[in-house]
Order: structure tokens, then sequence, then C-alpha cells
């Protein structure tokens, strides 16, 4: 049984689409359940002229969770500097969902792993080195 937070997340996706001109790209996929994520971000800086993630935005092929925790995630590391993005957990995208049966729980992996992929495009695409918190 899904959480009325992960059912309003799938009937009305939040940061659903693409980002033209992405700084970077995560994609991630389960060959078992056949879901499929595209996470895009665009940085830029904040007042302290840290990087942040300006705008964040995914296309998810797959299942209500699927598409619940891609809308979760995005929502979690909007306006967040790298690192904080990075240490954002999928126990936080279930807990802000409001659960997800275990059988679904994959699925908030993948969408952390597609913010890791993003965010790691776009510094090796600027020659920069890699952290997962």
């Amino acid at each position: 049984m899904y959480s009325p937070k992960t059912i309003k997340y799938f009937n009305s996706p939040k940061n659903y689409g693409k980002i033209k001109n992405p700084d970077g790209i995560g994609k991630v996929g389960n060959i078992i359940c056949g879901d499929v994520m595209w996470l895009y971000i665009k940085i830029g800086k904040d007042k302290k002229k840290q990087e942040v993630i300006k705008d964040i935005k995914y296309e998810t092929f797959g299942c209500v969770a699927a598409i619940a925790t891609s809308g979760q995630v995005t929502e979690l590391a909007k306006g967040k500097t790298i690192a904080e993005a990075l240490a954002i957990s999928k126990d936080a995208i279930v807990e802000e969902l409001g659960g997800l049966p275990p059988i679904k729980l994959h699925c908030s992996v993948l969408a952390v792993d597609a913010l890791a992929e993003a965010i790691y495009d776009y510094l090796s695409k600027n020659k920069r080195q890699f952290r997962k918190i």
C-alpha cells in the first residue's frame, strides 16, 4: 500500500521534465523491474558563492514508487550544495514519502544513485574529484 504522498507524487509529478543544456545527467536503471531514471541538474552559486543545485528535473519510466522517489529526491536536492545533495539517503526519501512497500524500496536506491550519477557527471566534465559521503 502506498502512502498518500507517494500517490500524490505519482499523480502530480514534481520537477518532471528535462533541463536544456544540463550541467550533469544521471541515468540509472534496474534490469529486473525495468525502471529507468534520468536525472538532470543545473549548478549555480548561492549567496556564499558555494555551488548549489539550482535546478533539477527527471524523466522516469517505471512504477508508482519509481516516479514518486524521483520527484522526492529532486525536492530534497534542490538548493543544496553538492556535499549536502550527496548526503541524501534512500532512507530520507522513503521517510519523506511516508514509507514504501518493502518490495519497492529499491526505487529509493535508484533515485539516490541517479542523483549521485548526475553530480559525478558534472564533476567529471569539470575535471574535479568525486567523493560520495
